[in-house]
């Protein structure tokens, strides 16, 4: 991944400002919304260079790279930062922010097909005015989140963390009963949506305090969870910009102190749970807050635009960056419809792999308490979409391991060892039935806990023996386990070399909560024990020691 400045052709030659090439200037606290597949990038409010705030509205084509200021209908809203603005298809709904005397409270409308605002009239329970909240679209509802506005009995500030739903083709708003432990009142912080969740990260309490938090609210059930992260752990910050690609959250900039900016760059999988520092190559933005951005993909494919903010001298800036991210949503999008055989074969395609150059295609999973930053190289490789920290590497020659049979359903076999301290399970697929015994010490569910005692013993502690007659035919095994099988057995010899022209099937690693964790895939030849055996091999790795919600089954 890099960081490109964006140089307007207008400015070019005369070096102008962005102002003087049709742009809205400098400005912070401002909203940047994009239309039509991110060709059209909206710009609107915000606290401008006159040190005082603005309702202009200005749109920059992303594929002319040029500013325009269109005509505007409709009464518009009054001159506002720190507002929320959403998109709602192709319009624009903005709620909230502040005149700079006194927080507000409005909802607005600006139809960008005929570039009128309107002003909708709205029933139920309204929220009361705000800024530094937040606001996400799940569906057709309008979530607004937090903030912080005025007393009604003083100018003492309040702070919230109240949640409040707007219909947005009835205009009903509704304040929601939730349930699970909310989190707690704050300002600028950031609010994103991922399939059916919201996610609320960081931010600035009525103490001060700045925040790192990340919770999750089930937009369906309206409960909200913290979610546990590991990895490179995302410093206590508000004021920042974060922009979402799929499952993949970016956080840039952000304060602690007045004079304490940030100009990192982190980065959160929502469905692993991971936070990541990433580095970058070429020149990026300076250390700032109250930026503005948003995704340009499909039309810019992967990249991510940033539009101004304020600099440690309290300045606006008027500079837009975009960063490549090397991702790309229609890829990621195939992906969750295919079925998990076709994905490894797509893999494997978009890797370029011929059966000179791999014996088989594995995914490796890389410890997430290091604390050195990942390289952004890493997360442009099309294997690398899925987890920040799992890249497809070629491996060669085997993988030795022994696991001990747990159950026996016939076709399949339950499986379980513990490898490097870690415990796996998982389940060995046969095309033909077997009546292999169970070992009468395993467990029957095939899982352990952490806290088991047993889980880090040697595998030779378990012990179980079979005839080779109890076994119809070559099978799922190899010739050691075809004459005796012993509860700890190899099942290297599965994992043969492979020409790459048949991958037979697929096998997904599981975590002990099967729907809630990420898949790996390893994919075995249809030939790895003899012309008639087809076998795949399925490991299921326990490393995770973090709490998530239901988000790998969501959507």
């Amino acid at each position: 991944m890099r960081w490109e400045r964006v140089v307007l052709p207008q400015a070019q030659e005369a070096e102008q400002a962005s102002e003087e090439a049709g742009g809205p200037g400098k400005r912070w606290a401002h909203t940047c919304n994009a239309i039509k597949g991110g060709r059209f990038l909206y710009v609107f409010g915000g606290f401008g260079i006159d040190n005082c705030q603005t309702n202009e509205v200005h749109v920059f084509d992303t594929v002319e790279q040029t500013w325009s200021q269109p005509t505007i209908k409709g009464m518009p809203p009054a001159p506002r930062d720190g507002h929320s603005c959403t998109n709602v298809g192709d319009n624009l709904f903005v709620f909230g922010g502040t005149d700079g005397m006194n927080p507000l409270g409005d909802l607005h409308i600006l139809y960008t097909s005929s570039h009128t605002w309107i002003s909708p009239i709205t029933r139920g329970e309204v929220p009361e005015a705000r800024q530094g909240h937040s606001a996400a679209l799940v569906d057709k509802r309008l979530f607004i989140f937090g903030g912080y506005g005025k007393s009604p009995d003083n100018d003492d500030e309040v702070y919230y963390n109240d949640l409040f739903i707007l219909n947005t083709e009835t205009f009903a708003w509704n304040k929601a009963m939730t349930t699970g432990m909310p989190p707690s009142p704050r300002h600028t912080h950031s609010c994103s949506t991922w399939k059916n969740k919201m996610i609320v990260i960081g931010g600035e309490d009525g103490r001060d305090y700045h925040l790192s938090d990340v919770h999750i609210l089930n937009a369906d059930t309206l409960m909200w969870k913290e979610l546990i992260t590991t990895g490179n752990m995302l410093p206590p910050r508000a004021g920042y910009l974060t922009l979402t690609f799929g499952k993949i959250l970016f956080v840039y900039g952000g304060y602690t102190e007045a004079q304490k900016l940030y100009d990192d760059l982190y980065m959160l999988d929502a469905e692993s749970a991971i936070w990541s520092k990433l580095t970058t190559t070429d020149a990026g933005p300076s250390a700032r807050f109250s930026m503005a951005g948003v995704c340009l993909d499909p039309v810019r494919s992967g990249v991510l635009a940033f539009v101004g903010g304020c600099n440690r001298s309290l300045e606006a800036l008027d500079d837009i960056y975009y960063l490549h991210t090397g991702l790309t949503g229609e890829h990621e999008q195939r992906l969750e419809k295919l079925p998990s055989r076709k994905k490894l074969k797509l893999k494997c395609q978009e890797q370029n792999l011929t059966p000179g150059q791999d014996k088989a295609l594995v995914q490796l999973g890389v410890s997430s308490s290091s604390n050195q930053p990942v390289p952004l190289s890493i997360y442009c490789q099309p294997g690398a979409q899925s987890n920040p920290h799992k890249q497809l590497v070629p491996v060669h020659g085997k993988h030795i391991f022994e696991a001990g049979l747990t159950e026996n359903f016939g076709d399949r076999y339950t499986i379980e060892t513990v490898i490097d301290g870690k415990p796996l399970h998982g389940v060995l697929f046969s095309s033909k039935p077997s009546t292999l015994p169970i070992p009468p010490s395993s467990s029957s569910s095939g899982k352990r806990s952490y806290g088991d005692s047993s889980a880090g013993a040697s595998n030779g502690d378990h012990n179980c023996e079979s005839k080779a007659d109890a076994m119809q035919g070559e099978e799922a095994f190899s010739q050691k386990a075809h004459a005796e099988y012993a509860g700890p057995f190899p099942v290297s010899d599965v994992l043969q070399p492979f020409d790459g022209s048949d991958l037979e099937s697929t096998s997904q690693f599981q975590h002990d909560q099967m729907d809630e964790a990420p898949n790996l895939n390893v994919e075995v030849p249809k030939q790895s024990v003899s012309p008639s055996t087809k076998d795949s091999n399925v490991i299921s790795q326990n490393n995770h020691a973090y709490e998530r919600d239901d988000l790998a089954k969501s959507g």
